[in-house]
């Protein structure tokens, strides 16, 4: 019993030396470094590390998955601006902001949607073919970030103070920053991949 005890001691030991000798590769070690190079990186890396296991230590899944999670943020911060022209006592301003903001988020659920199959596009394409697709992506999420970003100016001003207006904020401002690491996350993969194949 003592022995088995000492050899399972030792072996989960041993077990626990592999793994920390092996995490400063790991798919959640990989993501973190990426999210440095992004403006909110503990959103970034909050938002990406459930992903690990398909991300792994792939730049293109990483731009990916990023760009997946923006556009599903921008879907349901679309849906809840669409509630919140439903509540009780909305003034007016606040009505025609919401529902500008309704279609600017529309416009950038579209840019997105358009960025993830463009990015998709990029996994056999080379030289121009590859800078084409990215310079597209870049594109549509810089747009879609501007859209979020007249979104929330739509609310800018003292007599939109209220309720309406933070709960709104609240949640476009935490799409646009997811948005934007996205946008950063796949300019690391462009300048990556070119470095690569110059």
């Amino acid at each position: 019993m003592a022995k088995l005890v000492s050899f399972l001691t030792l072996l989960s030991f041993a077990l626990y030396m592999v793994g920390t000798a092996g995490s400063a590769s790991s798919p959640t070690d990989f993501i973190k470094s990426s999210c440095k190079a992004t403006r909110y990186p503990e959103l970034c890396v909050g938002c990406l590390s459930g992903y690990a296991s398909v991300i792994q230590r792939n730049e293109r899944r990483l731009a990916l998955t990023a760009l997946s999670v923006s556009l599903a943020r921008a879907r349901s911060g679309a849906a809840f601006v669409a509630k919140m022209t439903k509540v009780r006592g909305i003034k007016p301003r606040e009505y025609q902001a919401a529902k500008d903001c309704i279609e600017n988020m529309g416009d950038s659920v579209d840019r997105l949607s358009q960025s993830v199959r463009e990015l998709g596009h990029t996994g056999r394409a080379v030289g121009r073919d590859f800078l084409w697709h990215v310079s597209n992506v870049q594109t549509w999420v810089s747009a879609a970030l501007t859209d979020e970003n007249t979104c929330l100016d739509g609310f800018a001003g003292h007599l939109m103070d209220g309720n309406v207006k933070v709960a709104i904020k609240r949640r476009i401002n935490n799409v646009a920053q997811v948005t934007s690491n996205a946008l950063a996350l796949v300019d690391r993969f462009a300048s990556r991949h070119r470095a690569r194949n110059p």
